[in-house]
This record gives C-alpha cells, sequence and structure tokens, in this order.
C-alpha cells in the first residue's frame, strides 16, 4: 500500500478512536470535575436513593478527576462537566446532602463522616451520611464535590437560601469583646439549668461532631468565645458579640453565678446569711472581681459592681453621681412638742473589698442594701430620736443629735458588715409659725442689747465729758494756784514793802497827826458852834449845799423816767439814756453823768 494510503487509514483508525460513539473517550479539564450519569443498567435504585453505589442507572456516586477516560459510550453514560468549587478566602461554604440516611429525630442536621470534606461521595454513603443540612462544612479552599449528591452555599448564593451572607464570613470576635455561644442542636439542656456545660475537645464550637458526641446541649452555652477569627457552622451555632465586663478603679465585681457545679459554702459557720463559692460553683463567688477587664457571660452571670470608696447617700433633694440616693428624700419627723419639720441627712458609708460579697449574698445588690436597710435604719432613728425632743431642743443640740445617730448607725451596719464612716445632719427646717416667734423673740433680744449697747455708750461718752471737763478744770485749777502762789509772792512783797512804807510814814505822821488833830479839833469846835447856833439841821442842809456847790453836782438828771410803772416808761428811759450817750459820743467832751429816778 502507498504513503497515501497508509496515512488514510492512519486517520480513520484515529477518528475511530477519538470518537465518543466508538471508544467512549471523555476528557475532564484540569478545573472539571465529572459527574457521571449511566443512561441504562440491569439493576435499577433503591426506593428513595438518588446516587449509584453499585452501577445502578442513575448518578454515580464516584466522579472523574481531570484526564481522559475510555468507554463512557453517549448512549449509555451522560458526563456533565461542572467546575470545581471554590470557597475564597475568609468564607465557609455550607452543604445539604441530597442522598443519605435518615437524620434522627433528636437533631436538625447531618453528622459529619469521614469523606474527605464531601469531595468523596461513595465514602460518605457507605458511611451513613445522613442527607439534609450538614455539621460538617468546606473552609476557605478548591473542592471537587460531587454536586448531584452536595449542594454547596456559598456567600454569594447564601440569599437563594434564605441565609444571611455575613453568616458565611469566618466569624471575627474583637479584643475588647467575647462572644455568647448558642447551640442549635444537641441534647436537651438538664433541667433546673439554663445554659449547656462546658464540653472539652470541640475546638471553641468549630467541631460541631465532638460538641454532639461530647453529650453537648443545644441552647445557650456556658462557654463563650474569646478575641479571634473562627469558622462556625451557622446552622449549628450563633454568636452574639458583647464587650467584655470592665470594673472600674475603686470598684470590685461580685459574681453570682447561675451556672456551675453543685453549690459547696465557703462562708463559715458564723455566716448565717446565704451561701458564698468558690468560682466555678453555682452561687455568689466568694473571691470578687478586681477591677479591670474580665471575659464573663452576662447571660448566665450577673455581676453587682461594689464601691470600695467612701459612698454618700443623701437624705435631700440632691442626688450623688451614683445615684443610689436616686429614691431618698428627706425625713419627716415629730418634735416631743408635736411639731412636724424635715431634716436633711448625709450618710457615708464604705465596704471593704472582701466583704463585698457578704454583703451581696446578703441583700443582693447595693440597691437593695440602700433601699432595704440603709432607708429604714437611717429614717426611722431620727424619727424615733426627735420624739423625745423639743424642736428647739433638737435644733439648740444639733451636734449631740448628730452624734448620738454616727453612733447607732454605726453599730446597726456592722451587721450587715458595712462601715458607717460618719452621718452628717444637714438643714432642719421647722415649722414656719414656731420659727417666726423665734425670730420676734430673737429681733426682740438683739433689739435689748443694742439699746444696752446704746446706753453704755451714752454713759461712756458722758464719763468721757466729765473726765475732760474735770481735766479742763484740774488744768484751770493748776493755774489758779499757780496764780495764787504768785499773787501771795508778790502780796508779800508788797506787804514787806508796805510794812516798810507804814513804818517810814508813821515815823513822818507823828508829826502830821499832831497837826492833823489839832486841825480837826478846831474844826470840830466850829461844828460845835454852828450847831449850837443854827441846830443841828440846818447845819447840815448848809453843809450838803457847800459840797454841792464846791463839786458841780446837778440836781436835776439828764434822763427823767415816769415812776409811774409800765413798759411805757421803761421804754422810754432807755431810748433817753441811748440818745444821751449817743450825744456822748458826739461830743466828747460832755458830761456823762446823770440821774434816774424811778
Amino acid at each position: 500500500m502507498t504513503t497515501v494510503t497508509w496515512l488514510v487509514l492512519a486517520t480513520l483508525l484515529l477518528a475511530v478512536a477519538t470518537s465518543p460513539w466508538i471508544s467512549g473517550l471523555v476528557l475532564i479539564r484540569e478545573r472539571q470535575v465529572g459527574i457521571v450519569v449511566k443512561r441504562f443498567a440491569q439493576r435499577t435504585l433503591p426506593p428513595g436513593c438518588l446516587i449509584a453505589l453499585k452501577g445502578e442507572a442513575g448518578y454515580q456516586a464516584d466522579t472523574l478527576a481531570p484526564g481522559i477516560y475510555f468507554g463512557y459510550w453517549p448512549w449509555q453514560y451522560k458526563i456533565q462537566k461542572v467546575p470545581m468549587t471554590q470557597v475564597p478566602a475568609g468564607q465557609i461554604a455550607l452543604v445539604v446532602a441530597a442522598d443519605g440516611a435518615a437524620i434522627p429525630a433528636e437533631r436538625i442536621l447531618g453528622r459529619v463522616v469521614a469523606c474527605d470534606s464531601f469531595q468523596d461521595a461513595r465514602k460518605f454513603l457507605e458511611a451513613s451520611g445522613e442527607r439534609g443540612r450538614q455539621l460538617g462544612f468546606l473552609t476557605a479552599g478548591s473542592y471537587r464535590i460531587n454536586t448531584a449528591l452536595f449542594t454547596i452555599i456559598t456567600v454569594d448564593r447564601a440569599s437563594d437560601f434564605g441565609l444571611n451572607p455575613a453568616s458565611l464570613l469566618v466569624q471575627q470576635i474583637a479584643s475588647e469583646a467575647v462572644g455568647i455561644v448558642t447551640t442549635l442542636d444537641g441534647q436537651p439542656i438538664s433541667p433546673g439549668e439554663i445554659a449547656g456545660p462546658v464540653i472539652p475537645g470541640h475546638d471553641n464550637f468549630q467541631d460541631a461532631q465532638a460538641f454532639l458526641s461530647g453529650g453537648g446541649s443545644r441552647g445557650l452555652q456556658e462557654q463563650i468565645l474569646l478575641s479571634g477569627s473562627w469558622n462556625l457552622n451557622p446552622w449549628f451555632v450563633q454568636i452574639d458579640p458583647v464587650p467584655m465586663l470592665e470594673i472600674p478603679i475603686g470598684y470590685v465585681g461580685v459574681v453570682v453565678s447561675y451556672v456551675g457545679t453543685a453549690a459547696r459554702d465557703v462562708s463559715g459557720a458564723e455566716f448565717k446569711h446565704g451561701d458564698l463559692v468558690e468560682p466555678g460553683h453555682k452561687g455568689v463567688w466568694v473571691t470578687p472581681l478586681s477591677p479591670g477587664k474580665h471575659p464573663i457571660n452576662p447571660h448566665i452571670m450577673k455581676t453587682e459592681l461594689v464601691p470600695t470608696t467612701n459612698i454618700v447617700l443623701n437624705w435631700a433633694v440632691r442626688t450623688e453621681a451614683h445615684r443610689f440616693d436616686a429614691k431618698l428624700s428627706p425625713i419627716t419627723v415629730r418634735s416631743r412638742d408635736g411639731f412636724s419639720f424635715t431634716l436633711d441627712v448625709s450618710q457615708i458609708i464604705h465596704v471593704g473589698a472582701l466583704d463585698a460579697p457578704k454583703v451581696i449574698s446578703r441583700v443582693g445588690s447595693m440597691q437593695n442594701l440602700v433601699d432595704h436597710v440603709l432607708q429604714p435604719i437611717v429614717g426611722n432613728y431620727f424619727r424615733n430620736s426627735a420624739q423625745h425632743h423639743t424642736v428647739l431642743d433638737f435644733l439648740g443640740a444639733r451636734s449631740e443629735r448628730q452624734q448620738e445617730a454616727a453612733s447607732h448607725i454605726r453599730a446597726a451596719l456592722a451587721a450587715y458588715d458595712v462601715q458607717a464612716i460618719d452621718t452628717l445632719i444637714g438643714d432642719i427646717n421647722p415649722p414656719n409659725e414656731l420659727m417666726q416667734t423665734q425670730t420676734d423673740r430673737k429681733i426682740a433680744e438683739e433689739q435689748r442689747k443694742t439699746y444696752e449697747v446704746q446706753e453704755a455708750a451714752q454713759k461712756q461718752r458722758q464719763q468721757l465729758v466729765r473726765e475732760t471737763s474735770l481735766a479742763e478744770i484740774q488744768s484751770q485749777m493748776v493755774s489758779s494756784e499757780q496764780g495764787v502762789r504768785i499773787a501771795q509772792l508778790k502780796s508779800d512783797s508788797l506787804i514787806r514793802q508796805a510794812t516798810g512804807e507804814a513804818e517810814a510814814t508813821r515815823l513822818r505822821s507823828l508829826g502830821d497827826a499832831q497837826a492833823i488833830r489839832a486841825t480837826g479839833d478846831a474844826k470840830a469846835a466850829v461844828y460845835r458852834a454852828g450847831v449850837e447856833s443854827i441846830g443841828g439841821d440846818n447845819y447840815t442842809l448848809l453843809q450838803i449845799m457847800q459840797v454841792v456847790g464846791d463839786r458841780n453836782v446837778r440836781i436835776v438828771p439828764d434822763v427823767a423816767v415816769n415812776g409811774s410803772g409800765g413798759a411805757g416808761g421803761l421804754a422810754e428811759g432807755l431810748l433817753g439814756l441811748l440818745l444821751r450817750r449817743e450825744a456822748a459820743g458826739m461830743h466828747p467832751g460832755s458830761p456823762g453823768k446823770g440821774t434816774v429816778n424811778f
């Protein structure tokens, strides 16, 4: 045969060999999966089965990996070429099995079986994998999945299956948060419990089958998820991120746990007001949480913040920032004399860090401590105390009432493991009518004191005037005494001078006296002779007329005033005197003498 003939024969043989109808050739590319459907067979699938394991007609369990296959004649097989399943990084994919055993009634998800991440359908079915939604899921990667058996739900297809696309993302728990876990499959929670117990070995709920095999319960879980990234099946578990419990400076956190092992009291025989347990047990933990951030599940534990600094509580209209005293109001009391009045009270308390669990075990919370312990103790004390005193006594002895109250309340609160630092009485608001009376009395008292002060001032002023006058008189007396002494000295000098002169005069007068005596004797003789000759009265009148004539004495007055009396005569006399003096001023040489007759 010629070369051409050989080429034709070779071509024909190659065509026959590569013809699917003759050789049953199938080519599966690198990123494809071959799904085999057998058109007919001697054996048929059992009822309810979808995938053939023994060559029955229908979808076959085994798939075709990339490569060239012969014997899959089109008239007997149908090869469906589907792309590989891709799960991007940061995502997961859920799986629904179309064939397999029935899921037991107590579960809602198919159990996990060894099947190479759902890539070996035969192993899945032979291991009694269960049809329906699967506990297992696919993480990021590429998979050769028999899509006739498994439906893969990725983020881009989530909405078609009624899922939130965000639920197929890797779960992220922030650094200062915790994840509260609720499982959707497992055994029922034991009676009397509110959360499922901690199950070891399930890798923080990422291995759902290990959780269920370990006896995990559906519902709220004691275990929480800490910060990190977690591959979680949203059909199996739901996560509720919440912030970590933060206990500020100046506080401790007393934990009341509603889950845990049976309570075993460690409070001791002396404490008879509740049980204190070690951490991890059900009850009030004997060890409080210190300031900081703690990964606490708030759904199964209650943490009561207890201030370890001094707390001020006001029975008044004002309220502190902690708001524990928001319901407190001024205390209304009745005095012994029947008056009702109100008073503001401030109570300072302190709860020690180690005493905080005892306080919470006994009263439940700090607000209960204020409402059910402090309010009746403080209020009733002041009501009882006021009945033994009048309003004015209460006002006047306020410091004593305060000390008595502090002592009583300190002893009462010690029984509750609370330290009473101090009790302070603020404003006291007595009845207005009583205070008006006291005000009037006080005003009158102050006025009396004012008058007394003014009187004392007047007396002091008078004393000052008296002392001043005495000082002036004393000064004058000193001057007078000095004047008297000077006058006395002058008098002594004059006396000595007069004595000398008198002595000299006496000596001169001895001769003069004799002459005068002779003259007098002569005049006396004349007087006697005159009296004898004309009589005594006549001689006297003669002598007067002689004197008037010798001395120019005026007989008629310059101004005459009528002696009849009355204001008119007096006025006329005064006017005459003034005119005379005016005339005398104009004529200095005029005589100024005169006689006024009344």
